[in-house]
Order: C-alpha cells, then sequence, then structure tokens
C-alpha cells in the first residue's frame, strides 16, 4: 500500500510534479512553445528517501511529455544519470537539437 502523500500530482501553475504533501516534487520549465519540457531539479526530503518516489515523478512527468508530443532535455542529473540509465526505454523522448534523418 502507497504511503500517505506519496500520490504524484501535476501542479501545472507551479510547474511541478508533486506528492500529494507537496514534500517531493520535480520542477520543469516549457521551452520552445511548450513543445519542450526541461526537467530542473527532483527533490525527495531525506525522510522519505529510499522509497523510489524520485522514479515516480520522473515516470509522471515523462508520461505527461510523452502525452503531450514534447520532446524532454533532463538537465537534473538524477534524471539524467540516475534515471535515465536505468530506464534507457524514455531515450526516444529526449530532445536533441540536431535531428537527422537517416535517409
Amino acid at each position: 500500500m502507497a504511503e500517505e502523500g506519496s500520490k504524484v500530482l501535476w501542479n501545472e501553475s507551479q510547474r511541478r510534479f508533486e506528492t500529494e504533501d507537496k514534500e517531493a516534487y520535480l520542477q520543469y520549465e516549457l521551452r520552445n512553445g511548450g513543445e519542450v519540457m526541461n526537467i530542473l531539479h527532483t527533490f525527495v526530503p531525506s525522510s522519505k528517501r529510499g522509497q523510489g518516489l524520485a522514479s515516480r515523478l520522473c515516470i509522471a512527468a515523462l508520461n505527461h511529455a510523452k502525452a503531450h508530443s514534447m520532446s524532454v532535455i533532463p538537465t537534473c542529473s538524477y534524471v539524467s544519470v540516475t534515471f535515465l540509465t536505468q530506464n534507457p526505454s524514455w531515450n526516444s523522448i529526449i530532445y536533441t537539437e540536431n535531428v537527422r534523418s537517416s535517409i
């Protein structure tokens, strides 16, 4: 059973995905007219670490980006170094400036 406050919600006005208690969050900014989501920071308080919250925040943000046909810039080191390394299936939505055809 999920711990209280561990449900992830989209807080559009604050440009965050956060737990219900707002203690853990992923902060982002939109670029290119809303076509690109730059994930800036992921924070989980020490009292809640080890519960998979950072990963769940990333999944919520990436699912949102995918559903809205956005590309993602993983500025946050947790996302770029840890999450994407362990979950390479998300690499298909990572933003690249020089998208070239293989033809």
